[in-house]
């Protein structure tokens, strides 16, 4: 008979979130979000066009989305929390050198370490929710550790606007550097969940990338990031285009985290009455309508809208997808939720780059137009692909 892995022991069943857990999401995704107020100002005070300041966030995207393989793999080989702290403490070197940087080249430089660092915090935690609640719960504890993550979006684009426009931009990048590590240090009493017996990296990427539903989960979290997280970033950037102060374009982009925060409740509350392709589809349909309200005309009030909207968005469509990904190979949970986030990205890094010099010409009806648009098959393909995973897992 061919040799089998003895199955890991019991994990500690738990039904939300650890604090320390929820701390360090908070922080990575905080980090993640505070620049989207600030490009314009970036741009301004480097000296440089608004397509080079995207670049440091796209840069971030990418590095964040490229680096999730590397650390599902090491997650699953190493540990969960032990990966946590190691990357946390890089990310706060990397923020420090960003409060720092003299030229726009090595802000760029220090925002692609910081992203593939920061990058590491929240694959692996959705993991240690994955190991550590059983499937029944798991969706629940997953919103409840997105509904964190919305916070720290909501105050990285409300309170980074505000700091960047009343003190410096530069000191945004200094607080999460410094949360950071404070995280590091207070996730050393988290206990290490069990993993199943470490057969090598091979073993794991052969099973996760020779599962067509995986492969399926990647391409739909791809598209996803696209269309949602890389054409989001410039939402500020646009209402700046019309005079608006970096300041209250944050505070009007804050309201997708509100959004997040008060949909995730919703669809915490529905898990158990609602199957996920019925999620999925509600929120396809609030980020295609969100994205038309914007598109047709760009001001405080509509961008508010879209905000919450998108907001709704995440909730529904991503907190599904991301329950489809942490389910859909699970012997090897640590590198298919890895490989899930590496596709969502990646996706918005290459969103938000080719968006880059529609902002600079502000040609934003254009580009809110076209990511509605692609927000219809994104929603058909993965409502078919969830009700056939169903169906034949």
């Amino acid at each position: 008979m061919p040799h089998q892995d003895p199955p890991p022991p019991p994990p500690p069943s738990l039904s939300r979130p650890p604090l320390a857990l929820s701390a360090a999401a908070f922080v990575s995704t905080f980090d993640r979000f505070a620049i989207t107020p600030m490009l314009v100002l970036i741009a301004s005070g480097m000296g440089v066009p608004l397509g080079t300041a995207v670049a440091a966030a796209s840069g971030y995207f990418l590095a964040y989305g490229l680096s999730q393989p590397l650390w599902g793999l090491l997650s699953d080989r190493f540990g969960r929390v032990r990966l946590m702290r190691v990357t946390l403490l890089a990310a706060a070197v990397a923020g420090a050198l960003s409060t720092i940087a003299p030229t726009m080249t090595v802000l760029i430089a220090a925002r692609v370490v910081a992203g593939a660092c920061f990058g590491a915090v929240i694959p692996t935690s959705l993991t240690y929710v994955g190991d550590t609640v059983p499937g029944g719960q798991r969706q629940r504890a997953l919103s409840d550790l997105m509904a964190v993550s919305a916070l720290g979006t909501a105050l990285a684009t409300a309170v980074g606007g505000v700091l960047a426009h009343v003190l410096d931009w530069r000191m945004v990048f200094a607080m999460p550097a410094v949360c950071a590590a404070v995280c590091s240090f207070g996730l050393r009493s988290l206990p290490e969940p069990p993993r199943h017996a470490a057969a090598g990296m091979g073993e794991h990427l052969r099973a996760v990338l020779r599962n067509r539903w995986a492969l399926l989960v990647f391409g739909l979290a791809f598209v996803e990031g696209a269309v949602l997280l890389g054409t989001m970033t410039l939402l500020a950037a646009a209402l700046q285009s019309r005079g608006v102060d970096s300041a209250v374009a944050g505070l009007a982009t804050a309201a997708y985290g509100l959004g997040v925060v008060a949909f995730t409740r919703l669809v915490k509350a529905l898990t158990s009455r609602v199957p996920g392709w019925a999620l999925i589809a509600v929120g396809g349909a609030q980020i295609c309508v969100g994205y038309g309200v914007v598109a047709g005309r760009v001001e405080i009030v509509t961008v508010v809208v879209t905000a919450l909207l998108l907001g709704g968005g995440w909730s529904f469509m991503h907190s599904s997808l991301q329950t489809w990904a942490t389910s859909v190979v699970p012997r090897a949970r640590g590198t298919a939720v890895a490989f899930f986030a590496a596709a969502l990205f990646v996706g918005s890094s290459a969103a938000s780059a080719v968006a880059g010099p529609l902002a600079e010409h502000e040609r934003y009806t254009l580009l809110f137009g076209i990511a509605s648009l692609a927000a219809i098959p994104l929603t058909l393909t993965a409502v078919t692909g969830r009700r056939r995973w169903l169906d034949h897992p």
